[in-house]
């Protein structure tokens, strides 16, 4: 049988000339594995017991348990909140412990909190009059916690330190192992009026009525968390990591003016009591009631009970089970509509609370898009377990807490609303509402790693939005919208695996980096199949369990059967980024007719024997060496030792199935930029049909900073673009395209 052997005609001359001097050639010293396609054995923990190789909570895997039964009252006129609780602590570690440590968040609003000297400050070139009065001549709002005892469950005093967010209680004796133990303590504490005063929490007033509108979070000395990773998580709250807490049950009875309407974290268990007999049959009818919110507290109703100011008392009874905190809002100005959602196997409450300047932004568009987060968040993860989820009107705010957040967004004072405040008001539902998944259920920990709660959940928020509406404005997700920060100054990057406290872009860093790397897994990478049932895997694994960035990386992998180490290496453990580009087009036609060169370094190879021919030459349609006039494309068919090779081989059949390649393209891409990526690539041809190309990351495995394909194609190549689609956030969009495109600036084919 005939052998046909394809040559090409171009070989650079560095190559040559490494082949004739490969004895003189010193040798080099040996080197350490930087292949990024390393396995991440130098970054990850060792699996044990507690946590495996794969991902999911191993043998002896246990958590801690704090269950809350708390008595609060709300003193309106005087902005207080006081409170009695009973925390039953359960020690489920294999070991014993001497000393608890419990969160007093809110002692970052005392007067003498350290959170502000930790920040820079620079001199304003001006200040209102207000402004300075507060900045240099009022005194400091102090809205820290005051201890009134810590008692034990006899009544007996408790020793304890507090050392500013954290407070240590020292035991007479160890908590042995499947023991637990009470503890009472009373406290109260001013609350901060938080557009004044700042904080995730706190109440915002109303002057043209003389209201408050209250959303209480952190209100309580609440648990650490314990673990096998680091023992007490006893970090301070600084102010931007947030929080890490352990599941429990509560029971919390709310006391406030009896004409305020009020939400919380649980089960209501005293509705008919607390609404009139109208509003209890119209939220009978909400848990009824699928296609559109019901008013259940009408905004008539609201304006009529922000007249009265009562001083008469009404207290909310609240039961909720294995959650990890509690959040109460509350207001005598509330509308409160509700509908029911569907889910696979269960139906729950979508419910918005709002006062009247909220409307009519909210009664058309907040439980609605309620509704469709819990949705597209269960499809994603797993049923919402909880009976309601909650969206609370809190201008300047956008803050979660088990079933209830609050969020930010209202028409302006003439009632208009821009696109601006409707999707961003719907984002910020669907991002407070979402966080029901991560880390309400999927608890990781906040105060260390806040992508794991931020990222992940922005991530979701994309899928939601983009399910809602395909034409949806969506700010973080799409790889293109990374790209200013990932081409930004180095001295103002972190890896997104940093701590919240020490990065400069938190936004970027915590939100969009991570959700945008998921995106790029699951659109390009993985592939949404692969990417789908890895992550709910992961959800599954971890709901109301406490998961590391560990246990999140493997279960990926894990469950997907992708090599994903080299990913997280540069897109989480590092600041590369991603710049490829085509470096170089060589374009072939094949002939009979060797050209010089091509015949030189075949003998130089030793593949060149004239006994063994004859030969289909690939021939550089650049060559200078070939005459002008054999410089025509041919047609497969029309090479003579080819047309006679494919006669003898194949039956007529299998002719008529071979392709018919007339053109040939030497594609060389180069990689500018550190962090790996599939090269993505789109021929156009001249009749203005395309052809797209995904070659896998593994093309660079062997840390080659070049890749190069060959493409044969039946119609000529006009032009050849890099990643046409935006879909792996390169930096530099300039080298992307053949011919070479220009554009004013690299920024130029993202928008701005």
């Amino acid at each position: 049988m005939k052998r046909i052997f394809c040559l090409l005609a171009i070989l650079p001359i560095s190559l040559l000339a490494q082949e004739t001097k490969t004895a003189e050639k010193k040798r080099e010293p040996g080197k350490y594995d930087t292949n990024k396609f390393s396995q991440m054995y130098d970054l990850l923990a060792t699996p044990n017991m507690f946590r495996t190789a794969s991902g999911a909570p191993g043998s002896a895997y246990y958590q801690q348990q704090a269950d809350y039964k708390m008595d609060i009252e709300l003193d309106d006129k005087n902005t207080k909140v006081y409170g009695n609780e009973t925390i039953t602590y359960h020690n489920n570690a294999p070991e014993s412990l001497d000393y608890l440590w419990i969160q007093l968040d809110q002692n970052q609003n005392a007067r003498d909190s350290k959170s502000p000297l930790i920040e820079n400050q620079k001199m304003d070139p001006a200040l209102t009059p207000g402004g300075f009065s507060k900045k240099f001549m009022e005194e400091d709002f102090d809205g820290g916690f005051h201890i009134e005892y810590v008692n034990d469950a006899k009544g007996k005093p408790m020793k304890y330190v507090i050392n500013q967010t954290m407070m240590r209680i020292d035991l007479p004796m160890p908590l042995k192992s499947k023991e637990k133990i009470e503890i009472n303590i009373k406290w109260w504490y001013l609350i901060n009026n938080y557009r004044v005063d700042g904080g995730r929490s706190g109440y915002e007033h109303f002057d043209s009525d003389g209201n408050n509108l209250y959303v209480l979070a952190q209100f309580y000395p609440r648990m650490a968390v314990y673990n096998d990773v680091e023992g007490w998580q006893n970090m301070q709250f600084w102010g931007a990591g947030e929080f890490a807490l352990p599941f429990g049950n509560f029971d919390v009875n709310i006391t406030v003016p009896a004409d305020h309407i009020l939400e919380a974290t649980g089960d209501l268990l005293n509705r008919k009591e607390v609404f009139t007999a109208e509003q209890f049959k119209r939220y009978q009818l909400a848990e009824k009631t699928y296609d559109k919110p019901v008013v259940v507290v009408t905004q008539a109703e609201a304006e009529q009970a922000s007249k009265s100011f009562s001083d008469k008392k009404k207290t909310w009874k609240f039961s909720a089970k294995n959650v990890r905190d509690f959040g109460i809002s509350t207001s005598r100005k509330f509308i409160y509509d509700a509908m029911a959602v569907k889910l696979s196997e269960k139906s729950v409450m979508a419910i918005s609370l709002y006062p009247p300047e909220s409307n009519p932004l909210w009664g058309d568009l907040s439980t609605k898009t309620v509704a469709h987060t819990l949705r597209s968040y269960s499809s994603h993860t797993f049923d919402y377990p909880y009976p309601k989820a909650i969206s609370i009107s809190a201008e300047d705010q956008g803050m979660e807490y088990p079933m209830i957040c609050w969020n930010y967004g209202r028409p302006d004072e003439k009632g208009f609303v821009s696109d601006r405040i409707k999707y961003g008001m719907q984002s910020v539902i669907i991002h407070e509402v979402g966080h029901n998944f991560f880390p309400m259920i999927v608890n990781s920990d906040e105060r260390q790693w806040s992508w794991m709660d931020e990222g992940l959940n922005t991530f979701l928020q994309y899928l939601a939005e983009k399910e809602m509406d395909p034409n949806y404005p969506s700010q973080r997700g799409p790889a293109k919208n990374i790209v200013p920060y990932m081409s930004g100054d180095q001295n103002f990057l972190e890896p997104i695996m940093s701590n919240s406290e020490g990065i400069h872009q938190f936004g970027a860093n915590a939100y969009a980096k991570p959700a945008t790397g998921l995106n790029i897994l699951r659109e390009t990478i993985m592939g949404k199949d692969l990417f789908d049932y890895a992550f709910k895997t992961y959800a599954n694994r971890w709901k109301f369990k406490h998961p590391t960035p560990d246990d999140f990386f493997r279960t990926m992998e894990d469950a997907s059967a992708v090599d994903l180490d080299w990913f997280w290496r540069g897109w989480f453990f590092s600041t590369e980024y991603v710049d490829l580009g085509i470096k170089e087009v060589k374009q072939y036609y094949v002939s009979e007719t060797a050209p010089k060169e091509a015949k030189e370094v075949a003998i130089r190879r030793g593949r060149f024997n004239q006994e063994k021919g004859p030969f289909v030459y690939f021939v550089s349609s650049d060559s200078k060496d070939l005459d002008k006039k054999s410089q025509k494309y041919l047609e497969v068919a029309d090479v003579k030792i080819l047309n006679d090779f494919i006669q003898e081989k194949y039956t007529s059949e299998e002719r008529s199935k071979l392709k018919s390649p007339k053109y040939f393209y030497e594609v060389t891409f180069d990689k500018l930029g550190e962090m790996l990526m599939p090269i993505l690539v789109e021929l156009t041809f001249e009749d203005g049909t395309t052809e797209f190309h995904n070659f896998p990351v593994q093309i660079w495995r062997k840390g080659n900073a070049t890749a190069t394909r060959i493409f044969a194609t039946d119609k000529k190549v006009s032009k050849i673009v890099l990643d046409p689609k935006l879909e792996t956030a390169d930096i530099d969009v300039t080298n992307n395209a053949w011919p070479k495109v220009e554009v004013k600036s690299k920024f130029d084919q993202f928008g701005g």
